[in-house]
């Protein structure tokens, strides 16, 4: 899952950064609302952290923006007012969540996995397909009740995958998915990386599951 943090206290900014890599999840981050609605033009992201009070475009302006352009990426504010009428003019401009400074970043990882799992409309945090279950809040992959390991990188394309079940996906969809502004590796790292999902998770299990779409991507169905 792909997230962009708007947090202009350097300090928060590097711990949270650092915070939710551990996790997994691949991450832009910027200091100010103008860095951060150059971001949001050039990507797609699965959620948004922003901080309200930033130099250049607060919080609040980058959100209304956003909103009015019609985007309904899920968006957690983060602010030290903790005032209700500050919480409520954060929600009437279309934020999902609101977090009061100082946060637990325990607190902090929950609530991003709740709105992505209520963009996603699911319940709970496991996929499946076929005889294929993946956990993602446990990070783990089971396929005929074989626990199948996978690299990062393997659990976030098959997460991405798994979440877009039947839809074909470009190679520069999936690799701006998956990897931030600062990656400079090859062309083909996209198929590098399907051939090593493929021989874990397809060569010796039936029915295959990630297909081919020549001259255009690739799929995860039935």
């Amino acid at each position: 899952m792909r997230i962009l943090l708007a947090e202009d206290e350097k300090s928060l900014n590097d711990i949270i950064v650092k915070t939710l890599r551990k996790e997994h999840y691949t991450l832009d981050s910027c200091l100010n609302g103008d860095e951060a609605l150059d971001f949001l033009r050039f990507a797609e992201y699965d959620a948004i952290i922003l901080d309200i009070m930033m130099p250049k475009k607060s919080g609040l302006e980058v959100l209304k923006t956003l909103r009015r352009e019609g985007n309904k990426v899920p968006v957690l504010l983060l602010t030290a007012k903790d005032r209700i009428e500050d919480r409520v003019k954060g929600l009437d401009a279309g934020a999902d969540d609101y977090l009061v400074k100082p946060f637990a970043l325990d607190e902090l990882l929950a609530r991003i996995r709740a709105l992505l799992r209520r963009e996603s409309g699911r319940q709970d945090h496991c996929y499946r397909i076929a005889n294929l279950t993946v956990d993602t809040d446990a990070r783990t992959v089971y396929r005929d009740e074989i626990e199948i390991n996978l690299s990062s990188k393997e659990f976030s394309i098959l997460e991405y995958m798994i979440s877009n079940q039947g839809i074909v996906l470009t190679r520069d969809k999936i690799q701006q998915h998956i990897w931030n502004y600062d990656y400079e590796g090859g062309s083909n790292v996209v198929d590098v990386y399907i051939r090593y999902l493929r021989k874990k998770i397809d060569d010796n299990f039936s029915p295959k599951l990630i297909h081919t779409i020549r001259g255009t991507g690739y799929v995860l169905k039935e």
